[in-house]
């Protein structure tokens, strides 16, 4: 299950990074290893938890346990085989999709409808819309924000300098929100709001800072004719996808690691606990996640990336930091309240926006809509094919 969420999920993170040509690929597998492990271990035990207990009534299995591992086991070889088939199609799907799809099926057949809870699912299937709407429309603004600052105007060189260190500092609100403060609460320190405030500033300020002291080794491009001075603004942007590319990782691994690792912590908590699903899975489970995600990107990732990094519009490093800081903004709000979303949703809907911002030629309609459909059929068929292994496990076990 997780080899295939690096081949695909992860493999769409990067290929903002990747397509936009922002870093090299050694440098972009480095941040997707450190960042992927820090997101889950740090970030991800909401999630994990929605998965496990949120969307069933598992009570009315206390009984039967069996069926419960059934269960939980099927929706893992269903969400599997879906990821690894959408991986070799090259379409990015969701992970999240998937897995809720997956526990709806089971659900419903073995327990009934009344057995879901239908008020948390509704709430997740609403975050299927909203989430890459609201980073399509975060994307779209904030491009028209740097072409109207930057691009359009008479000394981009001169303009950029001045500007980007306010992106700088937005890049580490966002990642002061994700790491810092997701990183306290795992180990339960709860800190007032002013603090957490300040402790954000800061992070955008320190963030800021060591982007301005890189940026200084970028020989300036003042002197040269305006349109030759895009290059020049375009360097200044790898520099800021590199720490954009660090937050929307995290974001990733706080998100869709934990989402995978649910139904595994389920049936450990199960057998360890009598037939109940109490507390929390063992320590090792997010590295366990973390090790097969990052395997499945470096083996078998290349095709989701070109799909989304090349195939929907054209990435340049300014184009991919506006998509990349949209979809994680929207990831990192709505993990922290609980809800799975789908880092890849959100992340194609950053794409689109900025596809969008540049004109509506800018978009390859036939990929998007292969991509739509694609997320479409993740739900039914992962529930159909989760209901097929339920049945072949008692088949083969009892039960």
């Amino acid at each position: 299950m997780t080899w295939g969420i690096g081949a695909n999920d992860l493999a769409n993170i990067m290929s903002t990074t990747m397509g936009s040509k922002a870093l090299t690929v050694k440098q972009a597998l480095v941040i997707a290893v450190i960042f992927e492990f820090a997101g889950a271990i740090l970030g991800g035990s909401h999630v994990t938890a929605t998965i496990r207990t949120g969307i069933i009534n598992t009570t009315l299995l206390s009984n039967t346990p069996n069926i419960l591992i059934y269960g939980m086991t099927s929706t893992l070889f269903a969400g599997a085989i879906w990821i690894l088939f959408a991986s070799w199609l090259g379409m990015p799907v969701s992970i999240t999709n998937a897995i809720v799809g997956a526990l709806v099926g089971f659900g419903t057949i073995v327990l009934g409808p009344s057995s879901i809870h239908w008020h948390k699912v509704s709430l997740i299937a609403l975050s299927w819309v909203c989430s890459p709407t609201i980073a399509c429309i975060t994307s779209y603004f904030l491009f028209q924000l740097i072409k109207l600052l930057i691009f359009n105007a008479d000394h981009p060189a001169k303009r950029a300098r001045f500007y980007y260190p306010i992106f700088f500092v937005l890049v580490g609100i966002v990642l002061g929100n994700m790491t810092v403060l997701k990183g306290l609460a795992h180990f339960n320190i709860i800190l007032p709001k002013t603090d957490n405030i300040l402790i954000s500033l800061g992070m955008g300020v320190l963030v800021s800072l060591i982007g301005v002291l890189i940026a200084k080794r970028i020989p300036k491009a003042d002197e040269l004719k305006r349109f030759k001075q895009f290059d020049y603004v375009e360097k200044l942007f790898s520099i800021l996808m590199a720490f954009t590319a660090c937050a929307m990782v995290f974001a990733h691994g706080s998100n869709d690691v934990a989402i995978a690792m649910g139904p595994v912590s389920a049936v450990i908590s199960i057998i360890h606990n009598h037939g109940n699903i109490l507390g929390e899975g063992p320590k090792w489970l997010p590295w366990f996640g973390c090790l097969g995600v990052v395997t499945g990107l470096i083996m078998y990732g290349r095709k989701v990336i070109s799909t989304v990094g090349s195939e929907i519009t054209t990435l340049t490093p300014s184009r991919a930091f506006a998509a990349t800081i949209a979809g994680a903004s929207t990831v990192i709000v709505s993990t922290s309240t609980g809800i799975p979303v789908s880092a890849t949703q959100t992340l194609v809907g950053g794409v689109l926006g900025v596809g969008l911002a540049r004109g509506i030629g800018a978009l390859n309609i036939t990929v998007i809509r292969n991509i739509f459909m694609s997320w479409l059929i993740t739900v039914p068929a992962a529930a159909i094919l989760t209901i097929l292994f339920f049945y072949l496990f008692k088949a083969i076990f009892g039960g």
